[in-house]
């Protein structure tokens, strides 16, 4: 399949000879399962395990006639005869073929893990990134299934926890779970979710939560409040955005959420697709979109959709699979998202008005069973990614750093992820990831990521449940970030 293996395999005739026969790629063709196909069709030149036999290694990526989607996918389709690579364009489908190259990236994203070294901070000692030393440290442990963090004007910490508590964080010291909040739906994915701080907050008190609402017969779909928080309570509560009854969605998948406040007054926020792909292209239904309302909920006569019949008015951009990042650059005003794709095609987005993300018409991801969903990675009137990960890293949320207390680091965005426990920083040209690094790997879980402000890196983890922050080497242990 590589187009620089030698000829192990040609045709017809040839295959035969290889011990893959015609009925085999046929059978591969029809079975559509990526790994199938590579064990029917690949595996008697690359190897069980893709690292080379009477072919080359397929996970080295030492690519001679170029090592990118399209040109794998090409190398697959139409072969290299010359080279003794038969073409498989008339036994796999095109969708075959891109879970294919799918899954020759994930297996070589595996064998780079297996001897890549990456920090994996612990117990208080010092990494090493490429620009500065760090620790990981706990700011606390007490709490169950963090969600989201949220700074005070006054230090403290708001956190939310999947299970629909709210709390907050003082120095150390975990409330009592807040009295109030409303009811929320709790399962799979859903729960209490993003917390926000109204820029104003000192003049007016609000907060803002984002959570699965639960309707009728087992239904529910992302609705966000605002509220003050006053004795221990969440009260003077206002729904911003609740959407119409008879478009709750069953099912514990696809919420969301985050929320992001502009200066000109406005809130965005997004919300999955609840598992139902085709949602994410109708306008008449909130799922799969990122919303823009003013902070009390109305909506802005300029919205993209506000004046089309039947719509919802609030919808922002569309085509937007599960957001699980939100956030302004603070130099040019940009709103980038971050969400997942399904087995491969994690996006990062810079969200236009109006504007259709593909979700699930492209996409550069697979079913998760390994089967295609389909070839098409691009399309006329649908955006592209600014970045995009096939293995998928589960990425969850980001924040552009420009604190103090890592200098090299101001303007990276770092970007979180669940399944792949990673924190990654990616240094942004304009609207171009230029380089990416991943400063730490598997010690929890990442479900936020705030840059606080005290320059410090906030996380809300999971396995182990806890709120954590990234320090600079140097830094008194839980204390002040160190005079520069």
């Amino acid at each position: 399949m590589r187009v620089n293996s030698p000829a192990t395999i040609a045709l017809t005739v040839v295959a035969a000879a290889a011990g893959v026969s015609i009925i085999a790629l046929q059978r591969a063709g029809s079975a559509r399962e990526a790994s199938r196909v590579y064990a029917d069709a690949c595996a008697s030149c690359h190897g069980p395990k893709l690292q080379g036999g009477q072919g080359v290694s397929l996970v080295d990526d030492e690519w001679k006639h170029g090592g990118d989607d399209g040109s794998i996918a090409k190398s697959i389709r139409d072969g290299q005869p010359a080279m003794g690579m038969p073409p498989f364009g008339g036994s796999l489908s095109a969708p075959d073929i891109r879970a294919l190259v799918i899954y020759i990236r994930e297996e070589g994203a595996r064998f780079k893990r297996s001897r890549t070294k990456v920090a994996k901070p612990s117990g208080g000692v010092a990494a090493q990134s490429e620009l500065h030393a760090f620790r990981l440290e706990n700011v606390t442990t007490r709490v169950e299934a963090p969600w989201a963090i949220a700074f005070l004007p006054d230090g403290r910490i708001l956190v939310t926890e999947k299970e629909g508590q709210l709390r907050v964080l003082n120095h150390g010291a975990v409330s009592a779970p807040i009295r109030g909040v409303p009811p929320v739906y709790t399962d799979g994915q859903a729960g209490l979710m993003d917390v926000a701080v109204h820029p104003d907050y000192a003049q007016n008190g609000w907060i803002y939560l984002s959570f699965s609402d639960p309707g009728e017969n087992g239904t529910a779909m992302t609705a966000v409040v605002r509220g003050h928080l006053k004795d221990g309570a969440f009260v003077d509560q206002q729904p911003i955005f609740k959407a119409n009854p008879l478009h709750y969605r069953h099912g514990g998948i696809h919420f969301g959420s985050r929320l992001v406040f502009a200066p000109d007054g406005h809130l965005f926020f997004s919300i999955g697709e609840r598992g139902q792909k085709d949602d994410a292209q109708d306008v008449t239904r909130p799922n799969g979109k990122v919303h823009r309302v003013w902070d009390d909920g109305r909506v802005p006569d300029d919205n993209p959709f506000a004046s089309k019949p039947r719509a919802v008015r609030s919808i922002f951009s569309y085509g937007n699979r599960n957001p699980q990042g939100l956030v302004r650059h603070p130099l040019s005003g940009d709103l980038w998202e971050a969400e997942h794709g399904p087995r491969g095609g994690d996006e990062v987005n810079v969200i236009r008005p109006g504007r259709n993300y593909g979700w699930p018409v492209i996409t550069y991801g697979m079913n998760y069973d390994g089967t295609p969903m389909t070839d098409l990675t691009a399309k006329e009137g649908m955006e592209q990614p600014v970045v995009y990960w096939t293995p998928s890293i589960a990425v969850s949320s980001m924040d552009f750093y420009m604190g103090d207390a890592f200098p090299k680091w101001k303007g990276n965005l770092l970007v979180g992820s669940l399944a792949a426990q990673e924190l990654r920083r990616l240094e942004i040209d304009g609207a171009t990831v230029k380089k990416q690094e991943v400063l730490f790997k598997d010690v929890g879980r990442i479900r936020d990521v705030v840059v606080g402000p005290d320059g410090f890196i906030y996380l809300a983890m999971h396995g182990p449940d806890r709120i954590a922050r990234l320090v600079p080497a140097d830094a008194p242990a839980n204390g002040a970030a160190p005079s520069r």
